[in-house]
């Protein structure tokens, strides 16, 4: 079974082996270009590499099941061909995705950004393999979630439904469960923004924290930019996110993501009793 620790952050790498992903950098449409991207990401130093075959970018299409089966398919043999024991987490909502790619390639986290929502199959999938499992917080799908923004209050609606999903994963077998508030998803801006400023909030729920926050609109809208100008805005919020509990930074930059979790130490330890060689700055 993948046992997963959190004495440390972990900072997963985004890699998308689709045509349509927000952020055209995160995109593999060939051999090379995912072995090179797995490889910059690996040497930056994440902890875990996510693997998407289907944007759910808002309001565009979702790939069909094969399509998405193929791609994730693809990308999984090249990455255990040459980088064998680099920690794998699938980015999928369908439970038949799930079994098939285990069966092939083994243990890895399954990041369903539905819960268990979009495919009733996939809760007792997970459980009978023993995968780590991230349950995000969403409504709806890529067409419908940003008109489903209505929350009597956001945070405390998300952390509510949150809570139920854990007790509910934790019912039916599934044992290592991280949660994700799920930024961009069926959020206005300051929704995302009421999440973050309450972050701690959700550490109550005695799961691990994922934070997925990387150059989303939520930081280029209201700076009137793009996702290509936002690392700057990117590590600002990383570093609140860790500041305030956040166990996992899903990133497209592992190596300013690495750099924001020592600073991140360096804030939280009382002032005047932390001693750190500066050599130590580089192994996080």
């Amino acid at each position: 079974m993948l046992q997963l620790s959190f004495e440390s952050p972990l900072v997963m790498g985004i890699v998308n082996v689709t045509p349509d992903s927000f952020y055209v950098q995160s995109r593999c449409t060939t051999e090379a270009a995912l072995i090179e991207r797995v490889q910059q990401l690996a040497g930056d130093g994440a902890g875990c590499i996510d693997v998407g075959g289907c944007s759910t970018r808002p309001g565009f299409p979702v790939a069909t099941e094969a399509e998405e089966y193929q791609r994730l398919a693809y990308a999984l043999k090249i990455i255990r061909t040459h980088f064998p024991t680099l920690p794998l987490s699938v980015d999928t909502f369908r439970a038949g995705i799930v079994q098939r790619l285990y069966e092939q390639y083994g243990a890895f986290i399954v990041n369903d950004i539905s819960a268990g929502e979009d495919d009733s199959a996939m809760i007792a999938t997970v459980a009978r393999l023993q995968l780590p499992y991230i349950a995000m917080h969403k409504r709806g799908n890529p067409q419908t979630m940003q008109h489903l923004t209505e929350y009597t209050d956001v945070v405390a609606d998300v952390k509510a439904c949150l809570q139920q999903k854990l007790a509910e994963l934790h019912a039916q077998g599934v044992s290592q469960v991280i949660i994700d508030p799920g930024f961009g998803f069926a959020k206005t801006v300051e929704q995302n923004y009421a999440l973050l400023r309450n972050l701690r909030e959700f550490t109550t729920l005695d799961a691990p924290l994922l934070a997925g926050l990387s150059r989303k609109s939520l930081l280029w809208k209201p700076l009137q930019s793009t996702p290509e100008e936002m690392l700057c805005a990117t590590s600002a919020v990383h570093l609140y996110a860790l500041l305030h509990g956040a166990n996992i930074l899903r990133v497209h930059d592992v190596k300013e993501a690495r750099q924001m979790i020592v600073l991140s130490r360096l804030l939280s330890v009382e002032s005047g009793k932390w001693k750190m060689a500066t050599s130590a700055l580089f192994k996080v």
